[in-house]
């Protein structure tokens, strides 16, 4: 059987049995799955992967997007405020704010900075705010190592106030911005990332751009050519570290105002033979060196098949936790567990963990500096996150509190065992009880996407770290909810300023 993930198989099959290629499951929305019976190509072959996103999101209409999809847009710019609120606190917030507001502060047509209130060039202030939403460290998380909100949302603002648009103007351009990131990136994240890039900024900076193209109204020949010039301006290092998501949204802003002006890129930048593909996964013909599901192949083809139908962008989860996404389900999936059995700390012997095997080598197999299976149970560890669940039956939202010596205690017997059959984020949990007996309870990968509602009830926990009161928090949920219904959309930015 073909290894490689063809047009069919990465967004017809897929979608259809819930699961890609032959080994490790992968989770999608039900709303997903919908499609066209049939549709197994591109529109045209002969047209250019840029040219044929630009062409889907200069088309692309509020009416269009399915009720769940606005819903998700909504949560995920709750949770991006929410951390940059909390990140404002943080010395790299500070920071951030105070170098673009003493650099780049003034611009006559400039837009604000998230918290402090500010005005900036466009680009130092997504570049702020961008450093903002990473600093609070409550992201999103697409596969493991993509947290397209840190930089496709201080876009979305910044050519959302540039422009005085309407909210279901800055929703339609926010999806258009995940879907469009998120389909480029998701067979190539492990592959890029062996390969010593990032991934969250190597394709950030093509969320971010589309999503304040398709606000700022761009033409499909300029939605293509910021595209393009993506593939110039992206980049970012695992050994340099230091710049990572807000880098990307500060060129991506670049790259709009340079497509706006005119400036042309190549029509093949991203396909093409020395392409933007060829240089950061090593070839353009799909070869992979790891996947998330044990394929060696991915089509390119596959990239804009179904776009519009099937949407990736409900794949996209709440990292609630300020932790590396893979550890947020040891912590809900264990209390579940324990909840459900009514077992308590003194009633566990051991806890083991099966996960998938890239979740115990971040960020790569290739270059590990963290080996949750293997050496002693540290505070951060996965283990950790799994003994807070028995213990805590949760986890904390706000950093400051001493942690229980329970947790300390109990982490040292938790096991990880890595396999190449478990689904991203979907831990298989047993604990073993003094009595002799197990109990076991398999994730899903799913139990970190929900409705809106559930992520306000969820995030409002952070109240008392931010520098709002409550009730202008829950101004911030209230224009949340009506996103599509707020009018100009970056009123929610001003409704941030202390």
């Amino acid at each position: 059987m073909r290894a490689g993930l063809t047009r069919r198989s990465l967004l017809q099959s897929a979608f259809a049995a819930g699961v890609i290629g032959t080994g490790v499951a992968t989770p999608f929305t039900p709303a997903a799955r919908a499609r066209q019976p049939g549709r197994a190509s591109r529109t045209d072959p002969a047209v250019s992967l840029s040219r044929e996103f630009a062409r889907w999101v200069v088309g692309l209409r509020y009416e269009d997007l399915p009720p769940e999809v606005v819903d998700r847009a909504r949560g995920l710019t709750l949770q991006a405020l929410a951390s940059a609120l909390l990140g404002s606190q943080l010395p790299a917030g500070r920071q951030a704010v105070e170098l673009v507001t003493r650099e780049e502060g003034g611009a006559p047509a400039g837009v604000t900075v998230m918290v402090d209130g500010a005005r900036a060039t466009k680009a130092g202030a997504v570049f702020a705010n961008a450093e903002l939403i990473l600093a609070g460290g409550k992201w999103d998380t697409f596969r493991m190592l993509l947290h397209p909100g840190t930089c496709i949302v201080p876009c979305a603002f910044a050519a959302a106030q540039a422009e005085d648009a309407s909210g279901r103007d800055f929703v339609t351009g926010l999806v258009a911005g995940y879907e469009v990131m998120e389909r480029m990136a998701a067979e190539f994240i492990p592959t890029m990332m062996a390969r010593g890039f990032h991934a969250g900024p190597v394709f950030g900076i093509f969320g971010a751009a589309v999503a304040a193209a398709k606000i700022m109204r761009l033409s499909e020949d300029q939605t293509t050519n910021a595209i393009g010039l993506c593939a110039n301006l992206a980049g970012s290092n695992l050994e340099a570290r230091g710049l990572r998501e807000s880098a990307a949204a500060r060129n991506a802003m670049l790259a709009v105002a340079l497509a706006r002006q005119g400036r042309e890129a190549g029509e093949a930048a991203l396909e093409g033979d020395a392409g933007f593909y060829h240089a950061y996964a090593g070839n353009n013909r799909g070869d992979l060196t790891y996947s998330f599901t044990g394929d060696t192949r991915a089509s390119l083809d596959a990239l804009t098949t179904g776009l519009g139908e099937e949407w990736l962008f409900l794949e996209t989860l709440y990292r609630i936790y300020s932790t590396a996404g893979y550890n947020i389900a040891h912590v809900d999936v264990t209390a579940q567990l324990c909840g459900e059995h009514g077992i308590t700390y003194e009633d566990v012997d051991r806890v083991e963990a099966v996960v998938n095997w890239l979740e115990t080598q971040y960020p790569s197999p290739a270059f590990p500096t963290r080996r949750e299976d293997l050496g002693e149970a540290t505070v951060g560890s996965t283990r950790y996150y799994s003994a807070y669940g028995v213990v805590r039956r949760g986890f904390p939202l706000l950093a400051g509190a001493p942690d229980p010596p329970e947790v300390l205690d109990l982490m040292r017997r938790v096991t990880i065992i890595p396999s190449h059959e478990m689904t991203l984020f979907g831990p298989r949990i047993t604990v073993f009880t003094r009595d002799g007996l197990s109990y076991t309870r398999q994730a899903t990968g799913r139990e970190f996407i929900w409705d809106f509602e559930e992520e306000a009830r969820r995030i409002r926990d952070v109240v008392p770290g931010v520098p709002v009161p409550a009730t202008r928090f829950e101004e911030i949920i209230a224009a949340c909810r009506g996103l599509d219904r707020t009018d100009p959309a970056h009123r929610l930015v001003e409704l941030t300023v202390a």
